[in-house]
């Protein structure tokens, strides 16, 4: 991975992650405990595998992008939750999914391009 890559992906992620605690606070406390955890959960675990790739082997990039994708799929349907029970409104659900979406490019090139680049 080069650098402008490493810039862009974990400054985005962490600015996505810290916009998704603040909204997390705000949502009613019952499911900030239940909701709001998994949810947290997940977005730490995403991060730890962005920076895992960082430093593992090239052969073992495709493993870890695909896990990524996985869980911003999950972050996606979580969301989807929080707004269809009116948890959170129209505007922070779209500037959310919108954060992930940009993630998600990010993860879909470099998996793309080891894909074709890098096969065993």
């Amino acid at each position: 991975m080069n650098e402008k890559e490493e810039l862009k992906l974990i400054p985005k992620c962490e600015r996505y992650i810290q916009y998704i605690i603040e909204m997390l606070n705000k949502i009613p406390r019952t499911e900030k405990f239940n909701i709001g955890n998994e949810y947290k959960k997940i977005m730490y675990e995403t991060l730890e595998d962005i920076y895992y790739i960082q430093k593992i082997h090239i052969s073992k990039w495709l493993y870890y992008l695909n896990k990524i994708d996985a869980e911003l799929n999950i972050q996606r349907c979580l969301l989807r939750i929080l707004y269809k029970n009116r948890w959170i409104d129209s505007k922070k659900f779209n500037i959310s999914i919108k954060m992930i979406g940009e993630i998600g490019k990010i993860i879909g090139g470099l998996f793309k391009y080891y894909a074709t680049h890098y096969k065993k």
